[in-house]
């Protein structure tokens, strides 16, 4: 398991949370996993009642399957649990992107212009890092739009939807993700909202065309 620092304006059940989060996402703890509230606590170096809490957390979305005095297995990869979590995201992301076209402020542009030239310097030579800056860029996008509580709700559904994501810079060829991120700027900076809803679509719908390649090379870790 990869443990990060824990920051300043961290809780300890918020710490637990993220940590396990991006794990599961990250697929250091495999889907089909049993991880116990004592096993983490003690990698992290946290009591078990945080961790307790995180757990109940991320059981809401179905990420976790909480198994009295066991602990809590990890979900296998779930097509139908991707592909809502996916409409979620669509929804309220081509949303933003045309509220954003108001919204964002020159700093906000900035900030989302230092952000996709950062992914094409990473693309092809570090996947973990460019899914880092894929998630910031979003974030960027929500808080230009002050839609941050939108954001957590969003980001704890979607870690389903993150997974293959994940295994879509493994393992799909070409991918498009530095381009379709500097279309959905672009939209934005020229305050355009009919281009900025186009472009936040084609985006999410990559994933129809990633699904195939997927099942091919992880075949073990998806949901019969």
């Amino acid at each position: 398991m990869i443990i990060t620092p824990k920051t300043r304006v961290e809780s300890n059940r918020d710490y637990a949370l993220r940590i396990i989060r991006d794990n599961i996402v990250n697929m250091e703890i495999e889907p089909g996993s049993l991880i116990g509230e004592q096993e983490i606590a003690s990698q992290i170096g946290c009591s078990r009642t945080p961790v307790h809490e995180a757990f109940l957390e991320l059981s809401k979305s179905r990420i976790l399957d909480v198994l009295p005095q066991k602990g809590c297995r990890v979900a296998m990869i779930d097509y139908a649990l991707i592909t809502e979590a996916r409409f979620l995201r669509k929804v309220i992301e081509t949303a933003l992107a045309e509220e954003a076209c108001d919204a964002a402020t020159s700093k906000d542009i900035d900030d989302l212009e230092v952000n996709v030239n950062l992914q094409k310097f990473y693309m092809n030579n570090d996947n973990a890092k460019l899914m880092t800056l894929d998630n910031e860029f979003h974030e960027i996008i929500y808080r230009a739009c002050n839609k941050l509580q939108c954001h957590y709700m969003v980001s704890l559904m979607s870690i389903h939807f993150d997974r293959v994501r994940k295994l879509s810079l493994e393992s799909v060829k070409d991918s498009k993700i530095v381009s379709d991120h500097e279309a959905i700027l672009n939209a934005i900076k020229n305050k355009d909202k009919a281009a900025a809803r186009a472009a936040v679509e084609k985006h999410m719908a990559r994933f129809d065309m990633d699904w195939e390649v997927i099942k091919k090379e992880y075949g073990e870790y998806i949901e019969d």
